[in-house]
């Protein structure tokens, strides 16, 4: 009885039932594309926090930089002689310096390793090289009378000229290339500047490489400079055979050269120094009691954990996630708080229209708690049909947004004191904030714990209308259905 009167009520008003519905559809959509819109930014941002720390790394230690002596600027240094015979002989030079914060040595990654709640650390030494090659030409002396030489006979008489020569012709081109290069710890790449990306040509490097003159590039800057698995590339004067070209997994590298830890050490003259720890711990749980625990016990370092790095993203993408996780999630809850009130009011009034054939029910002996269940029923009906609505409008706005793929921009400074971010793109020596600017495609991922969700809100919302309707049907006396009809 209670099913073939439900459906006949639902059939006789649908117009009313499709109103109800659009409105709670229109608070379900809204929920499910801010949800989904907000799973997208985390996930963008956890590609950013990725390209620099390497996968599976939960906080890096590095050293605040000293500030530069007084016999030294910080910045590098380059000499070139100009040729004295006046030909234009190709000069070359690469100067190496540390980039980050400053060096620390290597027993501190085996400090940091025993401290309480470590799983695992490893090294890293970052650099920057900066190549300058180029050439001289030399110019030469000429009179103003057009004689070229020392001789000074240049005058239209062939008398002496007392005007000084000039020197004419001559001078330099150079060309300035700057790429990072990072020493990996070839014993254990699960963490470190490689983990973050995946080798897609050639080979990674083998724990017995620990010295060996091999290297692994980004794939943009192979393609740039045109290297491919087998070929060399000479850094400082030393050869290295390129053995693997590496993808990274978020968008952009901020490394463009992979080197054996040792063998970057030696570049930069810096024996048994890194700049970077890499540090995964026991328990995602812990990380903060694993962060205070390394300051304490090892002073004078840096401890930057993912949710400090998240601090530091700004551009579109910090903007988009702000207004995504506050404004958008207060708006679709007004939304949905509005959308369940216009329903309950819609289904009130529907009752109200309805009094001659809930007061005939009671007169032939319907209870009240039979009637609310009748108003209940249809509610959710209502609501649920409303859901459905919203979810297939929710996945139109998501799937929208995957397919658009708007491009977020996201611009990762450090967190203070020239010590740079723990990665390779980290400040570099004089920086105080330097930054990398990355580029990231938004999309709009729906799980299923947000259609559970969306279901779980039209029942709740048919639940409320079908209350308050429920509740007024209720106070109905078969008397109002005999005034009605007067």
């Amino acid at each position: 009885m209670f099913g073939i009167y439900l459906k006949r009520e639902l059939g006789r008003r649908k117009k009313a039932a499709l109103v109800i519905a659009l409105g709670l559809a229109l608070g379900i959509a809204l929920v499910i594309t801010v949800n989904s819109v907000s799973a997208g930014m985390t996930q963008a941002q956890d590609k950013v926090l990725k390209s620099l720390y390497g996968l599976g790394t939960d906080m890096t230690v590095t050293k605040a930089r000293s500030a530069p002596t007084s016999g030294s600027s910080g910045r590098p240094n380059f000499q070139f002689d100009a040729s004295a015979d006046g030909s234009s002989k190709t000069q070359s030079s690469d100067r190496v310096m540390t980039q980050g914060g400053q060096a620390l040595a290597s027993s501190v990654v085996t400090r940091v390793a025993q401290q309480k709640g470590v799983a695992s650390a490893v090294g890293a030494l970052t650099l920057n090289v900066t190549k300058v090659d180029g050439s001289f030409t030399q110019g030469k002396a000429q009179s103003s009378g057009g004689t070229t030489g020392n001789s000074g006979q240049g005058g239209p008489g062939g008398g002496n000229s007392t005007a000084a020569p000039r020197v004419q012709g001559g001078g330099a081109e150079f060309d300035v290339n700057s790429y990072s290069v990072a020493g990996v710890d070839v014993t254990d790449q699960t963490l470190g500047p490689l983990a973050g990306s995946k080798i897609t040509t050639g080979k990674t490097f083998t724990a017995a490489q620990t010295n060996a003159k091999v290297a692994v590039v980004s794939k943009s800057y192979a393609k740039e400079n045109s290297l491919k698995v087998g070929k060399t590339l000479k850094i400082s004067g030393t050869t290295y055979t390129v053995i693997g070209i590496a993808t990274p997994d978020s968008s952009e590298s901020t490394t463009d050269v992979y080197l054996p830890l040792k063998q970057a050490q030696t570049l930069a003259d810096a024996k048994n120094k890194v700049t970077t720890i890499y540090v995964k711990a026991t328990d995602s749980q812990q990380i903060d009691s694993v962060k205070a625990a390394i300051q304490k016990n090892i002073s004078g370092t840096t401890v930057t954990t993912s949710a400090d790095l998240a601090e530091t993203v700004s551009g579109s993408l910090s903007t988009a996630s702000n207004l995504a996780t506050s404004v958008g999630k207060w708006l679709s809850v007004a939304v949905l708080v509005a959308a369940f009130l216009v329903a309950a009011l819609l289904t009130s009034s529907a009752v109200s229209r309805r009094v001659r054939e809930f007061g005939t029910l009671k007169a032939l002996g319907w209870p009240s708690r039979r009637v609310t269940r009748q108003v209940v029923g249809e509610s959710v009906v209502n609501g649920l049909l409303g859901g459905a609505l919203g979810i297939a409008l929710g996945l139109a706005a998501a799937y929208t947004v995957t397919a658009i793929s708007p491009k977020l921009t996201a611009q990762l400074g450090s967190t203070g004191g020239g010590g740079g971010m723990g990665g390779p793109g980290g400040s570099g020596p004089g920086q105080q904030s330097a930054q990398n600017t990355m580029e990231i495609a938004l999309s709009a991922p729906v799980s299923m714990t947000t259609i559970a969700l969306a279901v779980g809100l039209a029942v709740a919302g048919g639940l409320i209308a079908g209350a308050m309707g429920g509740w007024r049907a209720s106070r109905m006396r078969p008397a109002d259905a005999l005034r009605s009809v007067s």
